[in-house]
This record gives C-alpha cells, structure tokens and sequence, in this order.
C-alpha cells in the first residue's frame, strides 16, 4: 500500500473495537483514503475488547453518575441497531439491591431508571426466589444485554478490508515523532523489523499502553490508573443459565452471559482486582500482566455471592481471563465512565483516545465529528 517515505492520511494505533471503529469512521465518515491499523495482537479485539464482562450497559450500573447513566441509555439502542448479530438479547436481566452497605436504596434506584428513561419493572416470584431475602432488599427486571467480541472482531475484519484499510498485525508502535511538513512519523517494531511511517493523523487508541511511547509523544494530560483484572468463566447451573445478574450498588457482584464462550462471566468487586498501581512511563502494564502470578480467586468469589445467590455453589469454574482494566484516575472512586479524547497540542494531527466502555464509542464518533480533517 505504501512505499517507504509515501505519506499516510491516518495511522491508528490499536486494534481494539475502538481502534477498528474509529478506522472505519474516518474511511467511510470522513473520507480519508490511505489509514493503516496496527496491532501488536495476531488478531483484532484479543485483549481488553474480549478479556471483558460483554456488558452492553444501559445505565442501570451507574446511579451516582447521571451523565454516565444517560449516555449508556442514549447509546445502548444505537448499538443494538448498528451491531445486531453481536448483541445477545435473549437472557433476563437482574438488579438486586443489598439490604446492607449499598449505596442506594431500592427506592432510590427506582427513581434514578425514571430520571433517566430505562425500562425497570419488580422481578417476579420466581426470580426473587434465587435471592437470599435477608440480604436483598428488592429485585427488578430491566433491559440490559451481552455481546460477543468474536462477531465484532469478524465485522471489524470485513468492514476494514471493504474500507481499503491496510491492517498490520504483529506489529508494535514504539515511538512517535514530528516530521517534515506538518506530518507525524511513527516507528513501528514487527518480524520484518523495525519501519517508520509517515502520516497526517494519528489515532492512539492503545487503552493500557496510551503512554507508553518514546521519541516525542509528550503523554497525556490525564492520569490514568490501572489494574489486573480477574473475570471468572463459568459454567452456571441451570437455575440460572439464562439470567444476568447484578447485586449492587458498592462492594458486590455481577454474573453476565459471555457469548464469546457460551459460558457466564464472574466479577467481584472485591476479589476481580488483583493489584493496581497509577501509571508510570517506566511500569508497562503489558509486562506487569505478563509477569503476573495468576492464582485465581474464584473460590473467594463463589463463596461470597453464594450468600445472596445461593445456586452458585452448582456452578463449574472452567477457565479465567486476566487483563489490565485502565480508568481516569479521577474517576477511580465512582461511578463515571467518560471517554479520554485529547488532542496534542505538541504534536498536531495526533489524538488521543480511550473508552471505559464498548457503548461510548458513539461518543468519540461524534467528537470525531466535529475535527476539521
């Protein structure tokens, strides 16, 4: 596609669902024609894309941060419409509240999905019936679904490839430059060795390893805060195999279908973090993770929502996904989710962009939008 020394009009950095999505955007939304995508994976959507809870939110998981809640609502049928063969839909969906140490009260969770137009309704009988009742205050039904990471790494291969896309797998940016001419040089390290590329915009859409460039990326503006994650695969008894589930709102626990896998997820919110540490130029979290001793904690998890959820303890652990989970350090403590969209101001064309969710890519596209290209 290019020759040495040939000038790109895009480079992204990352081939997560972000990356991918952002590559197709700019071929078929803003017309740019020669965009390559590197990924330092043998394939798209293999890291925090798929090592993830498939949670298409709806807001319900948000009640002490209204503009993240409104935005998953506002994004969630959108996504369903662009992403339909993704979507898994067909399981009901449970938000419990704790008698004791949650944040909100069953009252007060029924008036934030009214605040903010999601579908809530009290769960029937028989699914109160799963819960321990002097533990759960009260159990609603509402509107939340899984994805499958495997059919959105497949759309993404299609759609690239019909885009004109060029997709370099096995490949490592590892520095960033400013070039002649109001251009950006990036030097990429694979098997053929080391390459530099020439381009006019640059997308780093790396997620854990947003700042771990060299050469002249002057890093973010933002602090970042990352953990090893722990999400459990299991498979669930039949009691509940076609369920999600969610006890909240604080240190408690979600079950969701994977769809990936044809098994549930497992998270904690006191047992999937292993360790976590704010981000430095000299820790790459990449390394961490591989260096990482990977004693699960399933058991601890299993024992716990056994408490609430007794059916657990029929359930089989059949395998764990680890991964480096990054948040904006300001957000680590609450409930918001925004988006990291920020432009180098020392390096003009370069962006950079990271999502906490799968929903809030509509809202890069949508700043994406408003960028004079």
């Amino acid at each position: 596609m290019n020759a040495p020394g040939d000038c790109l009009d895009a480079i992204v950095i990352g081939g997560g669902f972000y990356g991918s999505a952002i590559a197709v955007h700019l071929a078929r939304q803003r017309g740019l024609k020669r965009i390559v995508l590197l990924e330092r994976e043998s394939g798209l959507l293999r890291r925090a894309s798929y090592n993830n809870q498939a949670r298409v939110h709806n807001g319900y998981h948000y009640p002490r941060s209204f503009t993240t809640a409104y935005r998953s609502r506002i994004n969630l049928p959108r996504f369903v419409a662009d992403w339909p063969n993704a979507v898994k839909s067909d399981f009901t969906k449970l938000y419990a509240i704790a008698r004791h140490n949650s944040k909100v009260t069953a009252r007060q969770f029924e008036r934030f999905c009214h605040d903010i137009g999601a579908q809530v309704r009290r769960a029937d009988a028989a699914a109160h019936g799963l819960f321990e009742p002097r533990l759960i205050e009260a159990v609603f039904q509402v509107q939340e679904y899984a994805f499958d990471s495997t059919r959105l790494a497949h759309w993404a291969e299609r759609e690239l490839a019909d885009c004109g896309v060029q997709i370099r797998l096995l490949t490592r940016a590892t520095e960033i430059y400013q070039g002649p001419d109001s251009t950006l040089q990036v030097v990429t390290e694979s098997e053929g060795g080391p390459q530099r590329l020439s381009c006019r915009y640059l997308f780093n859409c790396t997620y854990s390893g947003s700042n771990h460039f060299n050469g002249e990326f002057p890093g973010l503006d933002t602090d970042l805060r990352h953990e090893i994650t722990e999400m459990a695969l299991m498979q669930m008894p039949s009691a509940l195999q076609g369920l999600g589930v969610t006890v909240m709102d604080g240190p408690f626990f979600s079950m969701m279908p994977f769809p990936s896998r044809n098994l549930h997820t497992l998270s904690h919110v006191r047992f999937t973090p292993h360790l976590h540490w704010d981000d430095e130029k000299s820790i790459n979290p990449y390394d961490r993770l591989a260096g990482h001793e990977r004693a699960s904690r399933v058991e601890r998890m299993v024992r716990d929502v056994a408490r609430y959820i007794p059916a657990i303890l029929d359930s089989q652990h059949i395998d764990s996904l680890y991964e480096v989970k990054t948040v904006l350090a300001r957000n680590d403590r609450n409930d918001g989710r925004p988006i990291l969209f920020e432009k180098h101001a020392s390096l003009p064309g370069c962006y950079s962009v990271l999502g906490g969710k799968i929903d809030n890519i509509y809202d890069v596209l949508e700043k994406l939008d408003n960028e004079v290209f």
